[in-house]
């Protein structure tokens, strides 16, 4: 499972790490919903939003298994698992959707990893995952909504790319330009599925629903 670390304390260094954000995650959720001012909902929204957050992050978990291509240095198209924890940021913001990515990220990190550094789990995996949340800054077009997150996305990978993944640009071509290609093939193509589902009815009604939810008190 560990065998692309290059160190030899790699097992207990992942464990270690993985626990911390956790235990950081966990607390600041409870911190800025407990500081939410009752005009943005006050504690019904606050209930609401965990639950959602939870249904959102944990439908995101199971659809990441349904890989349709998966990528040689890590990275995969999946069956749109990064969806709902764009609806939910278009729903109920950009930091609760930060937030639901941030813990999605850190489920991925777990259930496939593919590690060449400790310090690129941080890129590719929760900090990644949590730029999907920056769906929610623009809430009026869905489309562009998913364009965002993905981007946000995309950006993390891009860097994990030219930072820690050099060594697998093929002769002749340009480190920068590698990786927006191999990171933007895979994480493109998903945006394209899920921009693709947005349109969907059902979709978009389910959309509505937790958007009602977000604006009541």
């Amino acid at each position: 499972m560990f065998e692309n670390f290059d160190i030899r304390w790699d097992q207990v260094s992942l464990e270690v790490w993985v626990i911390l954000g956790m235990m950081l995650l966990v607390p600041l959720m409870l911190l800025l919903f407990h500081r939410s001012r009752k005009s943005q909902g006050g504690r019904l929204l606050q209930t609401k939003v965990l639950v959602y957050g939870s249904l959102c992050v944990a439908l995101s978990f199971l659809l990441s298994y349904i890989r349709l291509f998966r990528m040689p240095q890590g990275g995969s198209v999946t069956l749109a698992g990064m969806l709902p924890i764009i609806i939910f940021a278009v729903a109920f913001g950009p930091l609760p959707g930060i937030l639901a990515g941030f813990a999605l990220g850190l489920l991925n990190l777990i259930q496939d990893p593919y590690i060449v550094h400790w310090m690129q789990i941080f890129l590719d995996y929760p900090l990644a995952y949590g730029a999907l949340g920056l769906a929610g800054i623009y809430r009026k077009h869905l489309s562009l909504s998913a364009f965002i997150g993905g981007f946000g996305r995309l950006a993390m990978s891009f860097l994990s790319g030219i930072i820690f993944f050099r060594e697998f640009t093929p002769e002749g071509w340009n480190d920068y330009i590698y990786s927006i290609v191999y990171n933007g093939s895979f994480i493109g193509a998903e945006i394209l599925i899920i921009i693709v589902l947005l349109q969907v009815p059902q979709v978009q009604s389910l959309l509505r629903q937790m958007r009602r939810s977000s604006y009541s008190t």
